[in-house]
């Protein structure tokens, strides 16, 4: 028993190290892949695939956040007569928490899966070692472009997201539920602060880098055959769903102890 806990340890850490070696190269590889215009139109090929063909899935899932939230959250607050904030408590969620979390999820799901597919097929198939055959780093060559357009295209996502849910949320809190469209918009207008909007966007880098990471890894390191491949994309999503939830709840407390202090540096003032 204590022989199988040992190795099971021994492999974690061994594959912890791997996988930071990987980050490593992952990073180093775009910071110079940035200064090569050999690599700009394999980029743009990557947000093509990445980006434009998410935008869809993307804004339909936004657009029903906002619409959930507007009738989730209608009857609290005309219970006590605030039905006209439901725009503070939808934009708020959708910019801040929601917005940014499900979009990055449905690009796990999406783009994620994609990705470690893609390449967990070159994997078995040989082709990276066909590339690093011929003298080529197929990190360069197949890492740093998917990673490049996760990172940039994943905020943009996220605010294609924030404004589906932020209209779909207004459709229904004034269509459907018969609220003042002007007071609904002057409340949210006086709720939501820039900061609010911007903690969203920033997100989406470290989530964007987070799910092109691990899925590229797992595709680099799968297991031989259609069920290594299928193994490798599951156990992806799982990670790069874990990663996605650790991070938001990481930055929520950094961002809430930044403002907090630039808040009361503010007030001193």
């Amino acid at each position: 028993m204590i022989g199988i806990v040992g190795a099971k340890t021994i492999s974690g850490v061994s594959n912890m190290g791997q996988f930071a070696r990987f980050v490593w190269q992952s990073m180093i590889a775009s910071l110079r892949s940035c200064a090569s215009s050999r690599t700009y139109p394999l980029i743009w090929t990557q947000m093509n695939i990445i980006g434009v063909r998410s935008v869809p899935v993307v804004m339909i899932t936004g657009a029903f956040v906002g619409m959930t939230l507007a009738v989730q959250a209608y009857d609290q607050l005309a219970g006590m007569g605030l039905e006209e904030h439901l725009g503070i408590l939808i934009n708020i969620s959708v910019v801040k928490e929601l917005g940014p979390v499900l979009a990055a999820v449905m690009l796990a799901g999406r783009v994620g899966g994609a990705l470690t597919a893609e390449l967990g097929t070159m994997n078995v198939t040989e082709q990276i070692d066909a590339i690093r055959s011929m003298g080529t780093d197929p990190i360069r060559y197949l890492v740093v472009p998917r990673f490049l357009a996760c990172l940039l295209l994943t905020p943009v996502l996220i605010i294609y997201a924030d404004l589906m849910g932020i209209i779909g949320g207004h459709f229904v809190s004034v269509i459907q539920l018969g609220i003042n469209s002007r007071a609904y918009w002057n409340f949210s207008a006086n709720g939501v602060e820039l900061w609010d909007i911007s903690i969203g966007v920033i997100k989406g880098f470290f989530f964007g880098a987070a799910i092109a990471v691990i899925s590229c890894y797992k595709g680099f390191t799968c297991k031989e055959g259609a069920q290594g491949v299928g193994r490798a994309c599951t156990e992806a999503f799982v990670a790069s769903l874990i990663s996605i939830l650790a991070l938001n709840f990481a930055l929520a407390v950094i961002f809430k102890a930044i403002y907090n202090t630039f808040w009361q540096l503010k007030s001193l003032v």
